[in-house]
């Protein structure tokens, strides 16, 4: 046979095998082609409503409704801060795919006028959940709202959006008060976001806007929407929750007033050179502060169109501390002032009486210690309507001296010292009040009797807030009730409507006998009348309170400290001089004031008291008075002045 033969066919042939083969493998194709089959029927037929819906599902979130936050008016109703549209640009990082990142930030930076760094750093806060929006830009221009809008399809994951800003409409005249909104800070979000705070959302962060928070800001509501693939929301579907606008505030401040003060502070500052300074107003019937200045103040409207961090550490660590309210967030001796509480409580405890008598000299001793008056050479023979009057050192060492510290310190917490007046402003500091107790923790001692001597005149470890002094003075032109003070009247819902108003709060009735606080009334009116504060008592209103000059800090190299002036008063309600009453003496023993004013020259160091001269020109203003008696060689510069 042939090699090239073929092999003839018998039981070792392969063929049957290879049939065999393609029956199995038709077999599982089809199988296979039946499975796959199936599938798509079930998918397609049997399960097409259920994915159908999911499919509607990934194409619908539910979101936030944010709800404008509550206004701010005066006394009067004038609108002190509303709200107002802006263009916002967040991103959404799971959007956002990182091969395209660099690019992306590189296009905005160039838009937003942002360092590339500033927006790395927001990115890289999202990366604990890419799905949350991070915010990169508030208040952006219009031209470039709609630059980066027009872009979307370069600009993966970031949204323009709008949103409600704070506008300020007063600035400086009021942010103290107000105070402003800001970033919520990521300590916040943790504790407030059970409450339904967002991570890019605002917060009240000074003044009325923190303190209350809740009120202004409302709640939030949720809703579904429709987005596209790009994120961006196509149709609003249902609402889940409703929302609630935030309720606004009418303050007790009356904004005519706040200008009043203002202009008189201010013209002493610039012509003094004073760099800080506080005056305010209040109605001691009711604890309403009228006005509240404190110079230099800074301008809230600057956080609200989105501060950076370089501005605002200027503003921090500005000499003058324009962030700082003057008015309650630091204390300072009280000076002369202060011996309203020493000499009351002396009346009160029966130490003195209106007509004791005590001989004031240049200075008392005391264990070989020379204890001096701001006048060398004494007022000889003092009442209480005399040494009050004079502001005599020497008179009121020894009626210290006649209570002790630790009475002296009793009569002071009467008065509100020592404690926060507890009115609705964050910061308040509680001032410091010596006792022996408290010089024990704070010396191992007790007071010395030098010291008693000092703090009886408001000096030494003395230390009081411009509010504090301010009610107590109110306390004593009311004829002794000491109110807590109050700056919003009431809180209003978005129609205008009384959700809560806030009744005038007592702190407690001074225990002391109306005759002793007319006695004080009838010495604060003497400091007019016997021309301490030269000619105030020319002005035809009639008006009583005390001067103050209050030493602090280190010695020049002439050995003399620098020094704060204070002037507090108040005018009766009737405050035009009568015929009837030239004095003025019976109009301030009455109790009917309804306006109690304190000015505060931080570091003076003026020839005379520079605070009687802002008070001067606060009455002219205030009254529309046609006459004009501030005195100007007083605000010159120089370094004596004493009561």
């Amino acid at each position: 046979m042939s090699a090239f033969d073929p092999a003839p066919l018998g039981e070792g042939s392969q063929q049957p095998r290879v049939w065999k083969r393609f029956v199995v493998f038709g077999i599982a194709v089809v199988f296979v082609v039946s499975v796959l089959a199936y599938r798509m029927w079930d998918l397609q037929v049997h399960q097409a409503d259920h994915y159908a819906s999911m499919a509607v599902q990934q194409r619908v979130a539910t979101v936030p409704v944010p709800v404008p936050r509550g206004l701010m008016y005066d006394r009067k109703g004038r609108l002190l801060v509303e709200n107002v549209p802006m263009f916002v640009v967040d991103v959404k990082p799971a959007d956002l795919p990182f091969t395209q990142r660099d690019r992306v930030v590189d296009r905005l930076s160039e838009l937003l006028k942002i360092k590339k760094a500033d927006l790395y750093t927001e990115l890289d806060k999202a990366a604990g959940d890419r799905f949350q929006l991070v915010r990169l830009a508030e208040n952006v221009p219009t031209q470039v709202a709609r630059v980066i809008a027009e872009e979307h399809l370069s600009l993966p994951g970031v949204i323009v959006d709008t949103e409600s800003r704070r506008h300020y409409l007063y600035g400086p005249l009021v942010s103290l008060m107000l105070g402003w909104t800001g970033e919520i800070s990521g300590e916040d979000y943790r504790k407030l976001r059970s409450d339904g705070y967002l991570v890019d959302d605002t917060i009240g962060k000074a003044g009325l806007e923190l303190t209350f928070e809740d009120a202004l800001r409302g709640t939030y509501g949720l809703k579904q929407v429709q987005k596209d693939g790009a994120g961006r929301t196509i149709r609003d579907l249902r609402t889940l929750e409703e929302p609630v606008p935030g309720r606004s505030l009418e303050l007790t401040i009356d904004l005519k007033i706040q200008r009043e003060a203002e202009k008189a502070l201010t013209w002493a500052m610039k012509l003094i050179g004073l760099k800080r300074g506080v005056f305010m107003v209040q109605n001691p019937q009711t604890g309403e502060m009228l006005a509240m200045v404190s110079l230099p103040a800074y301008d809230n409207n600057l956080m609200a169109n989105g501060i950076s961090a370089r501005q605002f550490k200027k503003l921090v660590n500005r000499e003058d501390r324009p962030l700082i309210n003057l008015a309650l967030q630091e204390h300072e001796p009280p000076g002369s002032t202060y011996k309203l509480i020493t000499g009351a409580g002396a009346l009160q405890d029966g130490k003195i009486t209106a007509s004791t008598r005590i001989m004031t000299r240049a200075y008392i001793t005391y264990a070989g210690w020379k204890y001096w008056d701001w006048n060398k050479a004494g007022f000889g023979s003092c009442n209480i309507y005399c040494g009050f009057a004079h502001s005599s050192d020497t008179y009121f060492y020894q009626v210290a001296g006649m209570l002790g510290i630790d009475r002296l310190a009793y009569w002071a917490h009467q008065w509100g010292f020592g404690e926060k007046t507890g009115i609705d402003l964050p910061g308040e500091v509680p001032g410091i009040i010596p006792t022996d107790e408290w010089a024990n923790k704070v010396f191992g001692r007790d007071v010395y009797p030098g010291e008693v001597f000092q703090a009886g005149i408001g000096q030494g470890f003395n230390m009081v807030t411009p509010i504090q002094l301010l009610n107590a003075y109110s306390a004593l032109a009311n004829g002794g009730t000491l109110y807590r003070p109050q700056l919003v009247r009431r809180v209003l819902d978005p129609d205008g409507n009384v959700v809560k108003g806030f009744k005038p709060e007592v702190i407690r009735k001074l225990p002391i006998e109306a005759r002793h606080l007319a006695t004080m009334r009838a010495a604060a009116r003497n400091v007019a009348v016997v021309r301490h504060t030269y000619n105030l008592v020319d002005l035809p209103v009639v008006m009583a309170g005390k001067s103050g000059t209050a030493e602090f800090g280190l010695r020049d190299s002439q050995g003399r400290l620098p020094f704060h002036s204070w002037f507090v008063g108040f005018t009766p309600k009737d405050a035009q001089k009568r015929a009837s009453d030239p004095s003025g003496f019976r109009a301030v023993r009455r109790t009917d004031s309804e306006l109690v004013f304190l000015a505060f020259a931080f570091d003076s160091r003026t020839r005379g008291n520079a605070a009687t001269e802002i008070v001067k020109y606060f009455l002219q203003i205030h009254y529309n008075l046609k006459v004009d008696l501030r005195e100007a060689w007083i605000l010159q510069r120089d370094n004596f002045y004493g009561g």
